[in-house]
Parts: structure tokens; sequence; C-alpha cells
């Protein structure tokens, strides 16, 4: 079946469901994104089996009229305007995209001032009329306008490329929820996706890999191979599938933003051109050198052919994570920074987006970064996606820049959504629907100047653990609905209102062939954190030999014995972080019976985060001399991939008599690995 007319279908099998047992009435208080506002009236309107036959007036470039003629089992052109049960009027009288939808008895109306405004007049219209069981729609005049003018999902299309069909398929379904900007994520070392004419080795060569899973191709030494290779595995996209892409968009009333990663992320451009880089050698640099004209020539020659492609007047550069290791030690770099009077590193950098900010605004174009741009100096005109927390969009939006909310926290979705024990492997974190729809993009304290300058909100999906198109579909739905509810509605919140909704929108996109969450059996938090755990230790004293991470201090001194153990993520400010090893001494405040010793450490190895190889546990009187009571070694498979909370127990066969505990943990050998520790429970 044809991706454009599987919307249709679904509607079909959902139309001719009229059975008693399923029958009922749906109404405004059924739709996601919520409504901003709505007044129910008398009876109702049979939703016709044989689907909305409807006019339309003022569609001047009749796009509205040709998207509905793509689902021809839901609506079809009116023979005769007397005999239309739907009127769709486009009045051009002013700008937005909002809408009325107006159902009586025996007619529905939608009335907007522009296209956009009457096509998500028609999503609301779709939605209802296509959720399971509905046959009827309750008489009501919706008035409906977005909060956020930029509502987006992100597509991690290196890691895993994507067909355009499957990126088809996710704009259908960012159309009913009324996302309007979808980003694509092209380059980045795991490959690049976009033909470029000039370089030509980019997608001969910089876009395959000998194994078809990220995983696979980093533990095989992260290699290239060329295209004609009987083990290539990968792909990218040809100026022509996307130019059809950008049009199925706008059609639908999306915005494709493309993103060309500078000047980090760029293996896989440092590997096909190594002069390119600063060591001249493959598979040697992370990132582009900026100290060569040459790199300067190949970006701004990119981002030429990006633009003939991409209408947007957004081009994301990344700016993310650039290692920046190579450049403190390359003769041009640091000939770059001698010349232009660079103090360090983070300046070059900021040199470098200046740059190439300067480069697209004499294009008509406007740049687009991840929250690294702010580093050495924000460039004069750029819009800040703020990932590592909200701090960096904050600080945008007071010195006037125009800010896009992504916060990891809430709008990462590469995280379990679920109990980690139950799910795929993942990067790490623990992200459910609950959380996505907790969040609130403004912040107190913002002015009315700083808020201005709130474009919306933003989820992301990198794709490193999520190799498959249904892999990527369970991950996106149901977050994503949080994320358009956000972007679009008022901020008061009602979870179990917006939850009811959620199982309602789920069973819709099941239908029409998404593989979704199973939000209905949804296991949720893990169940140690929902109780508070009494024990010879609580409120005691904890004197650290190795303070933990700056980053990561949950609640300070006592996280360790305040009887709250931490959930599924490392970072729901109940796990205490370390960067290597752990030591700490229990004061239980006199001498106690002791017989048994228990830390939890998580294992999440996709954010490097791993159970300690041993856990060593000793008791004192005197907090000076201490005696070894055991012990315990890990004995986790190394190549375990999942989320998991590994307790290590010590039972004493002869009580000590001790007023402190010792507990010292020696770190996993990996570089960078980190140490999450929970409650040290003493019995």
């Amino acid at each position: 079946m044809k991706k454009s007319h599987l919307w249709a279908a679904a509607a079909a099998a959902l139309l001719l469901c009229s059975s008693p047992v399923m029958a009922s009435t749906v109404g405004s208080s059924d739709i996601i994104p919520r409504p901003t506002q709505s007044i129910a009236s008398k009876g109702e309107f049979p939703i016709p089996t044989g689907g909305f036959s409807f006019t339309v007036k003022g569609d001047k470039d009749e796009a509205l009229s040709t998207y509905l003629s793509t689902l021809p089992t839901m609506f079809k052109t009116a023979a005769k305007a007397s005999q239309a049960n739907l009127s769709i009027q486009i009045t051009g009288k002013g700008e937005g995209e909002n809408y009325e939808l107006t159902v009586t008895p025996k007619h529905i109306t939608i009335k907007a001032p522009t296209a956009a405004g009457a096509f998500y007049g028609i999503q609301s219209l779709k939605q209802l009329a296509s959720l399971p069981g509905a046959t009827a729609i309750a008489a009501c005049k919706i008035t409906d306008s977005p909060r956020f003018p930029y509502r987006g999902l992100h597509f991690d299309v290196s890691r895993h490329f994507r067909s355009p069909e499957f990126i088809k398929k996710q704009i259908d379904a960012m159309a009913l929820m009324k996302l309007n900007n979808l980003h694509l994520h092209f380059t980045d070392a795991a490959g690049w996706r976009m033909e470029i004419d000039r370089y030509p080795r980019l997608t001969e060569f910089a876009a395959w890999r000998p194994q078809a899973d990220w995983q696979d191709w980093v533990d095989n030494g992260a290699r290239y191979c060329e295209r004609n290779d009987v083990r290539a595995a990968g792909g990218f996209y040809t100026k022509d599938e996307l130019r059809q892409l950008v049009k199925y968009a706008a059609d639908r009333h999306i915005r494709i933003i493309p993103e060309i990663e500078v000047p980090g992320h760029s293996k896989e451009v440092t590997s096909a051109y190594p002069e390119l880089s600063c060591s001249g050698q493959p598979y040697t640099d992370e990132d582009l050198c900026i100290g060569k004209e040459a790199t300067f020539k190949f970006i701004e020659d990119v981002l030429d052919e990006v633009i003939d492609v991409f209408p947007s007047q957004y081009i994301h550069i990344g700016g993310d994570e650039a290692s920046k290791g190579g450049w403190r030690n390359c003769p041009d770099c640091q000939a770059r920074m001698k010349a232009e009077g660079l103090k360090d590193v983070d300046e070059l950098q900021s040199y470098a987006i200046h740059r190439v900010e300067k480069y697209l605004n004499s294009k008509g174009r406007s740049i687009i970064g991840w929250d690294e741009i702010l580093e050495g100096g924000l460039a004069p005109n750029a819009t800040v996606m703020s990932w590592r927390g909200t701090e960096g969009g904050i600080t945008a939006l007071k010195s006037g820049h125009d800010v896009v909310m992504t916060p990891g926290e809430f709008c990462y979705i590469d995280y379990t959504q679920d109990a980690a024990f139950k799910e795929p492997v993942s990067i790490g974190g623990y992200t459910p629907l609950s959380k996505v729809y907790s969040y609130e993009p403004l912040e107190k304290g913002l002015t009315a100047e700083d808020a201005s300058h709130l474009l919306g909100l933003q989820a992301n999906l990198w794709a490193e653990y999520v190799p498959t198109d249904q892999h990527a579909e369970y991950m996106y739905y149901p977050r994503t609905y949080a994320i358009a509810e956000i972007g679009w509605a008022t901020p008061e919140k009602d979870y179990p209102d917006f939850h009811r909704r959620a199982l309602q929108l789920n069973a819709l996109l099941d239908s029409a062939g998404y593989n979704v969450f199973d939000l209905a059996n949804e296991y949720g938090e893990r169940r140690e954190s929902l109780t508070p755990v009494s024990h010879l230790a609580k409120g005691c004293k904890v004197s650290y030999a190795i303070p933990w991470h700056q980053k990561y201090p949950a609640a300070g001194e006592s996280s360790l014995t305040d009887g709250i153990r931490g959930g599924w993520t490392y970072g729901d400010h109940r796990w205490q972080g370390f960067a290597g090893d752990f030591e700490a001494v229990v004061d239980l405040g006199d001498i106690k019976p002791v017989h048994s010793l228990t830390t939890t450490f998580m294992h999440a190895p996709g954010a490097w985060v791993h159970l300690p190889q041993m856990v060593e546990y000793s008791v004192s009187s005197d907090g000076n001399t201490f005696t070894p009571v055991e012990t315990v070694w890990t004995d986790l498979d190394p190549n375990y991939g999942k989320i998991m909370m590994k307790p290590y127990t010590s039972t004493v066969s002869n009580p000590s008599e001790a007023r402190y505990v010792k507990v010292r943990a020696k770190g996993h050998d990996r570089p960078g690995a980190w140490l999450f520790v929970d409650e040290i429970i003493v019995n």
C-alpha cells in the first residue's frame, strides 16, 4: 500500500466501525493538542460513513483542495455546494495558524484567515472522525490558535538512515498533531546523507559503512566503505528526493530545517577529505580545521547546495560538542587565532560560527545551532536550540536572541520511556510521557521581552540505539503528542485527561500502521523509588573521601542516607554521580550491631554509566581503624547493554558492633566512565 493512502485506508476502516458496543460521541475534549477554547451546543453531527462532502472558498493556490484529494475516503468534493456537509473558508483577512471549527447537527464549518489555519482545522476534524469507535461529533464551536510558532520534531538520519517514505509517513503524523518544523540531522560521523555535487566522496564513501548497526560499526573501528562494496550499508538522499520531501512537507504546512554539522561531529568529512582536518590524515580528527581557508570554501560550497534545495529561513549548523583537541596543536589554527586576536579555542569556534552566519546572512538565510554556539560569544543574528538544560536558552533570550527549547531532561526521546528491563536498549535516561508532558518552556522570572524571543520547543530522537524504522516510531509515539500539546495549547496541565487522549490517539496511529509504545500497559517508575526506606543509617552523616561530581550532586551530603532511592535515570536528582571511584564513610552516631550492608549502583553503558568492578565494605568503632567485612565483585556480562540497577550486598554472618561503615567502590576501567550511587542501606 502506498504511504500517501495509508491514512485514508485507516480512516475507512474506522468509519465503518459502527457497532453499537463501540459507538461513541467525540468532541473537542478528545483532540491532541487541546484546543484553546470550545463552547458546547446541543446535538451532534453523525460521522458520514461515506466521508465528508466538502466545498472550499478562498483556496487561491488550491493547495488545501489538493491535500484533501489525497484522502478520498474521508473527504470528497461536493458536486454542489448545497450537498456539502463540510464548508471550508479561507478569508485572507489576517495572518497566523488560527481557525474556527463549528459543528452543528447538520453541518460543519471551518473558517480561517490563512490556508495554514484552515489546514489545522481539517486536522482537528480528521482526528475526531478517525478516533476508534467514533460515530458522531458533539456540536460545538472551537476557537483555536497555537501558543508558540515553533513546534518541532527532530530526525537523526545520520546514525541510521531513514527512507523518504518513512519521513513522509512521519510528516503525516506531525500534521495531525499540528507540528510545523521537521529538523533533519543530515551529517555526523556515522554518515553523510545529502547529495552534494561538488564533493562526491561524501556520498560515494562517507555515506556507507560495512556494518548497518551503529554500535556494531563503532565496535569494529568506525570505518567507512565504498558505495559499491558488497558490505555497504547506509544511504543518502538525492536532491530530487529532498525537493519532493520539501514539497510534501510544505503541502502539510511543515518546514524542513536541514542540519549540516560544523565544526565538530565531522569525522565523515575529514575521512573523505582529510585535507580539511588539522592532521591531514583520515580517521583522525572529529573537527574541521578552522585554520584552513579550504575548510570555509567547503562549508560555503555545501551550504550553497543546501540553500538551493531547502527554502527554509533557518539552516541548522550544529555547533555542538566540538572536541577542539586538534586545534590546540594545529599550526594553521594557532596562526588563525594569532591573526584574529583570539585568546582560546572557544573563541576560535565562535570565529567559525560568526563567519558561517555572515555567509548565510548574505544569502538571505539565518543560522540556528545547539547552545554550544554561545561559547566564545554568540553570533549576532543566531537562533539558539537549547539542549544542555535551559540555562543556555535563557542566557540567549535575555540577550535578545530567539530560542527553541529542547532540554535533554524533557525533550530527548532517545531515552527509555518505561522500565528499563522491558524496553529496548537505549542510550540511557528515563523520560516517560508524564515527564515530557510536565515540561513548561516559559520559566518563571522571564520578562515579557524575554518571552517574545521564545519561539517554542522541539523533541529530539538521536538514533545511535534506534536502528530500525519500527523502533523509531516506538520512541516517537506517544511522547511526541506531549510536545505537540505543550507547543500549541495553553500552559494548564491535566495529565490524567491528557493520558486518556493519548490512549485514543495511540489507537488511531496504531490503526494507521504506526508502531506505537503500549501506553495502556506502562510499567512506570522504579518501584523502590516510590517508597522511602528505613534503616540504621537513615539520616546519618556521610563523609566523602572522593567528592561527588558537581553535575550530579543529588541532595548533597544527605543523598546516600536520606531514605530516598533513585529511579530509572541518573538524571532524576536522586542518584549521586562520581567520575571514577567512590569512597565514603557513614557515621551511625553510636555503636550499633551491623547485620547487612547494601549499596545500589547503576548500569547504563550508552551514557558511559557503569557498575563498579568491586565494592569493598569495612567497619570501625573509632573511625580510624577499619576491619574489612567483605568485597563484592561485579558478575555482570560485559556485553549487557540495557539499563539496570544492581545492589551490592554483604550479609554479615557474625554481626559486627560498629559506629562507622566505609564503602569503597572501584570504578569501571572504561575511559570516562561514570559511577552512580543510590542509598547506602545499613541493617
